[in-house]
């Protein structure tokens, strides 16, 4: 590489005007080149923003270390989301993706920061914005595209589609409003069941935050002190209606009254590690549930029927991608305090986009599940038996 860098050095010096300016040229790809790991620092602290607390004597940390490995692992990962959720967008309006699609674009820093705060071996469960949970959970990307797009490789076979995905320790993917909170409950019960030591992550949005059924779960967490997080992703429109419209209080992370609450900064990934190391804490401790309130914003509408600025202005939306981008803020964060290069990060954005589009083109070719297994995986560990089909004189042999 010296030697490489001298030669150039000797071409600038020496040849006439042109041949100089090719030299120049190569002389910055050759410094560049030679950057290496160790011209980055191995780490760097960052001040965060302090989260309001409700039944705390003290909460998370106001500062975090993030280290370049992390960095980049975590930029990449939220990166994947973001081109993954713009393609499904892309597909949806084309009609490969049909009914039911909600997506998570400008939530990034929700799912990865929680997944970077706790254990494989913990547990989570969500309501039907499910994309971004379903990779962090360790569903490849082709895999859930092939179920957004019905396909026999797709994560649940191509049956359950966009808001029915599932994974290891990963319980969808629910669509009906507000019904997965008693069913993270239930998951924290049975872990507090087997003495284990793991702790059950339920995710519900601010729309979802109204319901009875999620007061009723409140009161039977802290009765039973049930090692589970309950965290509202507040995206500040349940549908088409703004927070301040359909609730009387917004303060969610104070609606478990007894329950101790946080409300943290749902664009700042590292904010929300913090949060969620601190509440994943809590509850290994036996001191039973926690709630989170993640403030963050989608950029998409609602749905794929919901164009998104009927009830909200194409500024605001400009204004929080702007100001407060979660891949934008990391990207600074690293960038101003030498843990990666612009020219990686650049390589990493390549890299993703690569992904996606073979994802994609898996998802488009992978064929459709025959009708045979219209009647299949409906129990598990059961003996084949009869399934009638769209009449009584077809029937399908249903399998695990």
């Amino acid at each position: 590489m010296r030697k490489m860098l001298l030669a150039a050095l000797s071409r600038v010096l020496q040849g006439p005007a042109a041949a100089r300016t090719g030299a120049v040229s190569e002389v910055a790809q050759v410094v560049v080149a030679s950057r290496t790991y160790a011209d980055f620092a191995s780490e760097a602290t960052f001040e965060i923003k302090k989260c309001d607390l409700h039944r705390l004597e003290e909460g998370p940390p106001v500062t975090a270390v993030l280290t370049r490995e992390e960095g980049l692992h975590y930029y990449k990962t939220m990166q994947t989301i973001r081109r993954m959720e713009l393609k499904a967008d892309q597909l949806y309006k084309q009609k490969i993706i049909r009914g039911f699609c909600h997506l998570y674009d400008g939530q990034e820093a929700c799912c990865v920061g929680l997944e970077a705060a706790i254990n494989p071996t913990d547990h989570l469960i969500t309501a039907y914005r499910a994309h971004g949970y379903t990779f962090t959970r360790g569903t490849p990307v082709r895999e859930i595209l092939a179920e957004l797009t019905g396909r026999k490789g797709g994560c649940a076979k191509g049956k359950g589609g966009s808001m029915h995905m599932y994974a290891k320790n990963f319980y969808g993917g629910n669509g009906i409003v507000g019904a997965q909170v008693p069913l993270g409950a239930g998951i924290a019960l049975a872990c507090k069941y087997f003495g284990k030591d793991e702790i059950c992550v339920t995710l519900y949005g601010d729309g979802a935050a109204n319901q009875g059924q999620v007061f009723e779960t409140y009161n039977m967490a802290a009765l039973w002190k049930l090692p589970c997080i309950f965290i509202c992703e507040n995206n500040r429109y349940g549908m088409g209606t703004s927070v301040e419209r359909a609730a009387a209080s917004t303060d969610y992370y104070k609606r478990g009254d007894y329950i101790p609450g946080l409300r943290v900064d749902g664009m700042d990934l590292l904010c929300v590690r913090e949060a969620t190391k601190f509440a994943a804490e809590h509850c290994r401790s036996g001191k039973g549930p926690i709630l989170m309130e993640l403030q963050t914003y989608r950029y998409h509408g609602h749905s794929m029927s919901d164009p998104g600025i009927s009830y909200r202005t194409r500024e605001e939306i400009q204004e929080v991608r702007s100001k407060s981008d979660p891949i934008t803020l990391l990207k600074d964060r690293m960038v101003n305090n030498n843990l990666a290069s612009v020219e990686e990060l650049k390589e990493i954005d390549v890299e993703v986009r690569k992904e996606i589009e073979e994802a994609a083109q898996f998802a488009t070719t992978d064929p459709e599940p025959p009708l045979e297994e219209l009647s299949s995986h409906i129990y598990c560990n059961e003996p084949p038996f009869e399934v009638r089909g769209p009449n009584q004189w077809i029937r399908y042999k249903s399998a695990c």
